[in-house]
């Protein structure tokens, strides 16, 4: 294959298996799979459900609005794909760790993950305690299902698996430092009386290198300021973000003014 050996097979167990089908026909994801370095696979959880109806959901002992997955077919499937080599068990629900950055790096070092997808009130708890899966949020709010949030943990994953993009730009996006990414600019120089800063057509490219820090810097502090509690800040990055805040400064008073 013309990126040579798989470095990571992805599996999903889901209600919906066709949801897969068109995010994942397009962009970063399709050429890994393409390109042999991601191996993805997804399962309906209808293929491991008995009886002619194969029903995957019931009632919820001791009564209560909704509908919740059983166990027995989750059991059967995840110990069938686990058997045939799928790897750690991820599960998408809200009561889960929210997800970030550095769970996208630690994942895309694994040689498997196996996502199973929630669904309505959600999953009989046995699950949990028999196969004690990784449990994942993107955040506080609800979806209809895990698949989405499945899909949204699956590319960040796979764009850090390794040939998947060039290492210098998955080093440069925001999160990866720490820090949020800086502005970025193309032609044409000038739209609507909006110019491209004038030191990134200076040709300096350590100058270039300094303004994009710094304006990193900005960003951040603008937008996300709890993140620079745990970026790794030189000595050097100190001295811009105090030049931000003063310029910030600077430019609020003037507002007030």
């Amino acid at each position: 294959m013309p990126g040579g050996a798989v470095q990571v097979r992805i599996d999903v167990l889901t209600l919906f298996p066709g949801m897969f089908g068109t995010p994942f026909a397009e962009g970063i994801v399709r050429k890994a799979v393409e390109d042999g370095l991601v191996d993805l696979r997804t399962h309906p959880l209808r293929h491991w459900a008995e009886g002619r109806h194969a029903v995957t959901d019931d009632y919820v002992f001791g009564g209560g609005p909704g509908m919740v997955l059983r166990a027995e077919p989750v059991f059967a499937a995840v110990r069938q794909l686990q058997s045939e080599g799928a790897g750690r068990l991820i599960l998408l629900t809200p009561q889960g760790r929210r997800f970030d950055q550095a769970v996208a790096e630690r994942l895309a070092g694994e040689e498997g993950l196996l996502f199973l997808c929630g669904r309505y009130e959600g999953i009989d708890e046995r699950v949990r305690l028999a196969f004690r899966p990784e449990e994942l949020s993107l955040g506080d709010f609800v979806l209809s299902g895990g698949e989405i949030a499945a899909m949204a943990v699956i590319d960040a994953v796979v764009r850090l698996v390794p040939g998947v993009l060039e290492a210098e730009a998955v080093a440069a996006e925001s999160f990866s430092t720490g820090l949020l990414e800086g502005p970025h600019y193309t032609r044409p120089r000038v739209l609507e009386g909006l110019a491209v800063p004038e030191v990134l057509l200076s040709g300096d490219h350590a100058a270039i290198r300094r303004w994009r820090r710094r304006e990193a810097l900005r960003r951040t502090w603008r937008n996300r300021p709890e993140l620079l509690a745990g970026a790794a800040l030189t000595a050097a990055d100190r001295v811009l973000l105090s030049e931000v805040i003063f310029e910030e400064s600077q430019r609020s008073r003037e507002g007030e003014g």
